[in-house]
């Protein structure tokens, strides 16, 4: 009998130490290294116990209690120290509680020690007559009672701390709390036998069970990987608003984002609470919560608050136990109030831009009519009049020409904003066909020539007349005329200008060439930008509309799938370059030698 009972007892040393090892795995717990002084406390019990019944005199006896007195004084405190812990109490005064909750148990530690001296613990050994366990029985002293007192109390207290958490935590909390119980009241369970008069002590057998209860614990419930203290904090923490409901409907828990959005969680002082008693300000609410029983949802929702409208997107979710049982419900309120009143801005915005767009379009159409005709007149009657004053060599000719400059300068900027504004409204249409180039150049250059003969300037053509590109004709028109207008504007009387042309690949590459003024260092900056004619016009000096012209140019470029380009040397003259597409047909007697090597190119714009 002494041999089968002392071999449980180290068989279930054995389970607290393994016990032990499983929690101090999760050591970077304070809640899991209480467990582990718990197990070898109640280790150290049962070991002391199982030596206690091989005992074969009073001094053997005595030195087994030693060893169990390192466990037994300490053992239902730490337990309860553990719930302190796990249930997050007294967080401030944990050191201040924890010396003064092991003040008895440690009295109790010593004074067993000692108890050769002054018998408080045990006052007598008596010999067990009849030969069982154990070998002696013992008369207990006052401070075995106050132990046995306190050991009851603790117990109470810690069954007190968890009764209320446990109506408010989660269903996996739950299953924690009543793993902890079992773990404590197993051992007093069995503590109780021997009050009734049993002589052998089977509180180790319990702590054997608590064990066992613990190990199911870690492995099938994740005990101590996240306390309830964590779980609150991380719940806490969720900025969007969580309301917690169980199978009945009856709300369970929140956090204070939520409360935020519904006061009226604040108001209930106790929980599990009726959802009806809360929720009876919303009935929409109430309804749609009720109502699912099947899948998730989401819906709007939307409340004042403090005389603004708040806005939120709710998620209903539907909570399951291991088993597919549905046990809950969780509600979620995402705040898109700042969502909400960035669309309605930009719904104004929007509105303000269509109001200016049809405005710009009026005003374009205004351009277009009452602006471009106008001018159109004033450029033929200052023509006119200038050539009667040349003819009759009077005094104000001079001014007369400087005034048709200025007039022909305006008139060829608001052709090119007109036709820029075309293109960016999508009423410039592009339709690329196959085109002889050297006829398209030299019709360019014959509508020119009126302007170029003025400056007694020299305009030559190198195209190859079996060249073909594929291009809108239009398009092609008015870059070659900005192109050539530009290049007259900035060459002085009796200069030259040339085109000319070379294949390269599946591209043609068409250059104008002047022998002019070349291009000021404002103008090339101005050109290598995106929008250049924007700031051009803000500028306000007289070559706003070359480089608006220039920038019309170059869009009308990149729709042919090119690019636009320009070599300049002040003084010197300037050289404009852009490619199109070829034809594959029709490139027999090609002269390519008149092309210049451009070694210091400025590209503004990209194929």
């Amino acid at each position: 009998m002494k041999i089968l009972m002392s071999s449980l007892l180290f068989l279930a040393t054995a389970l607290m130490v393994f016990v032990s090892v499983l929690c101090y795995r999760k050591r970077h717990l304070p809640v899991s290294k209480t467990m582990v002084l718990i197990m070898w406390a109640a280790a150290f019990y049962a070991f002391g116990y199982a030596f206690e019944v091989l005992s074969r005199d009073l001094n053997e006896v005595k030195w087994s209690l030693h060893i169990e007195y390192v466990g037994i004084p300490f053992v239902t405190t730490l337990w309860f120290f553990q719930v302190i812990q796990f249930t997050g109490t007294a967080a401030r005064y944990r050191k201040i509680l924890a010396l003064a909750l092991f003040a008895v148990p440690a009295a109790v530690f010593v004074l067993q020690l000692t108890n050769d001296w002054h018998h408080l613990v045990y006052e007598r050994y008596n010999l067990n007559d009849e030969g069982t366990i154990p070998l002696y029985t013992t008369d207990k002293g006052p401070w075995y009672k106050v132990h046995s007192v306190y050991n009851y109390f603790v117990l109470l207290c810690g069954v007190l701390l968890f009764i209320p958490m446990y109506w408010r935590s989660l269903p996996i909390v739950r299953k924690q709390i009543l793993v902890l119980l079992l773990g404590a009241l197993a051992p007093m369970f069995f503590n109780l036998f021997f009050w009734t008069g049993l002589s052998v002590d089977l509180t180790p057998f319990g702590f054997a069970i608590s064990g066992a209860a613990y190990v199911f614990g870690i492995l099938r419930f994740n005990l101590l990987r996240l306390t309830p203290l964590a779980m609150a904090k991380v719940f806490e923490t969720i900025r969007d608003g969580v309301v917690l409901f169980d199978y009945e409907n009856q709300i369970v828990s929140y956090n204070s984002a939520a409360e935020e959005v519904l006061p009226e969680l604040g108001r209930k002082k106790r929980y599990p609470a009726a959802m009806g008693e809360v929720l009876s300000p919303y009935p929409e609410l109430f309804e749609r919560i009720r109502a699912v029983n099947d899948k998730d949802e989401r819906f709007p929702f939307d409340r004042f608050r403090e005389d603004r409208k708040k806005y939120y997107t709710c998620s209903l979710s539907l909570i399951y136990d291991t088993g597919h049982v549905l046990i809950g419900k969780m509600l979620m309120f995402n705040d898109i109030t700042e969502l909400k009143n960035s669309e309605a801005r930009l719904r104004e915005n929007a509105q303000q831009l269509s109001e200016l767009n049809a405005f710009k379009d009026k005003l374009f159409t205004v351009v277009a009519h009452d602006i471009r005709d106008p001018i159109a007149l004033l450029v033929s009657l200052t023509e006119l009049l200038g050539d009667e004053l040349a003819a009759a060599d009077l005094e104000h000719a001079e001014l007369v020409r400087e005034l048709k400059g200025q007039v022909q300068s305006t008139f060829h900027l608001v052709e090119n904003l007109l036709d820029w504004y075309r293109s960016q409204k999508g009423k410039v249409v592009f339709r690329p066909l196959g085109w002889n180039l050297q006829q398209v150049v030299r019709q360019a250059l014959f509508l020119s020539g009126a302007k170029a003969g003025m400056k007694q300037i020299q305009m030559t053509e190198r195209v190859d007349d079996n060249l073909m590109v594929k291009a809108d004709k239009e398009m092609l028109d008015l870059i070659l005329r900005n192109l050539l207008s530009n290049a007259i504007k900035f060459t002085g009387i009796g200069g030259c200008i040339e085109i000319r042309s070379v294949l390269e690949g599946d591209r043609v590459i068409v250059s104008v060439s002047d022998n002019g003024e070349g291009i000021d260092e404002l103008t090339a900056e101005l050109l290598h930008l995106e929008e250049p004619f924007l700031k051009a016009m803000v500028s306000g000096d007289d070559s706003g509309d070359t480089r608006f012209g220039l920038a019309l140019t170059r869009e009308f470029v990149k729709i042919h799938g090119g690019r636009l380009w320009f070599n300049s040397e002040p003084g010197i003259g300037t050289t404009f370059s852009f490619t199109l597409p070829s034809l594959a047909d029709a490139r027999d007697g090609f002269d390519d030698g008149g092309t210049e090597g451009n070694t210091d190119e400025s590209d503004f714009g990209g194929r």
